[in-house]
């Protein structure tokens, strides 16, 4: 029986599955399109979300949810009986969110303090985070200093690398030029990209899409002696099918999960962004 309740936010990319299975709570993230704020998987599918994006010249903005939004989580916890929580936040350096939850568990101390809260920074973001929620409440049986302990452990040995297939995001959200967006399109480029502590980064340009994978796939090999659990993560990818079955000739033993990547993430990395996240031994 769990004795620990697990929450996160809604940047996880967890499958909706693995959310119901394990009894995870979700504080959705808001996203706005053309002036209009939805909440996250409340009122904004992923589904609806790519339609409305590919429909707007505007970038989708993304904001963390409010202290009071977890704060209504942590009741809803205490009200199932749980006297102990931990929450698993998108990267403090990408988002508010942690911010937010630390702030909710500081002020729901001062109404409760029978139940004991720890917000843990992941460092990550998509299902690298997600995957950190997913191993919490997996093991959720355990006393919150262990699971604490192990969780972080965990975070030390996640990594999140991929490839964005567009550029549009990029430049809608200011942070390259029409024109170089114009070149970068033109020429094909496929910035890898990868969250590495905390922020993102771009180790590597691949002139087009097939090397871009092929760059992946060359990473995962060159460290499938060392990684235990590996996922893709895709916004729509047409070739995601493809780029698993590769990725299963490399690792024929493993269980590999698809997730899909949602509204928040997706806002910034734009349609057909593709990677993977996994664990080292």
């Amino acid at each position: 029986m769990s004795r620990v309740k697990v929450i996160t936010d809604s940047a996880g990319d967890i499958p909706s599955e693995l959310i119901s299975g394990l009894n995870i709570g979700i504080v959705p993230l808001s996203i706005t399109i053309d002036d209009k704020t939805y909440i996250d998987l409340i009122e904004l599918s992923t589904k609806d979300f790519w339609t409305l994006a590919d429909g707007t010249d505007s970038l989708p903005m993304t904001a963390a949810p409010s202290s009071e939004a977890f704060k209504d989580a942590y009741r809803v916890a205490s009200s199932e009986g749980f006297t102990e929580i931990m929450v698993v936040t998108l990267s403090a350096k990408l988002s508010a969110t942690y911010q937010s939850a630390k702030t909710a568990a500081e002020e729901f101390a001062a109404e409760n303090n029978t139940v004991r809260i720890e917000v843990l920074d992941t460092e990550l973001a998509t299902f690298g985070e997600g995957k950190l929620a997913v191993y919490a409440a997996q093991n959720s049986d355990r006393p919150l200093v262990e699971l604490i302990a192990e969780v972080t452990s965990l975070r030390e040995r996640t990594e999140v690398i991929g490839t964005i297939d567009t550029l549009d995001n990029l430049r809608k959200g200011g942070r390259i030029g029409a024109a170089a967006a114009t070149l970068g399109s033109l020429l094909s480029v496929k910035p890898i990209i990868e969250v590495r502590d905390g922020v993102v980064e771009s180790p590597s340009k691949q002139r087009t899409r097939k090397r871009a994978l092929d760059y992946l796939i060359d990473y995962c090999q060159q460290r499938a002696e060392i990684i235990d659990e590996i996922a893709v993560i895709s916004a729509n990818a047409p070739d995601t099918e493809e780029f698993v079955s590769r990725l299963k000739g490399i690792f024929p033993t493993k269980t590999i999960v698809v997730t899909t990547i949602g509204p928040v993430i997706g806002s910034h990395a734009g349609r057909g962004t593709i990677g993977v996240t996994f664990t080292t031994i």
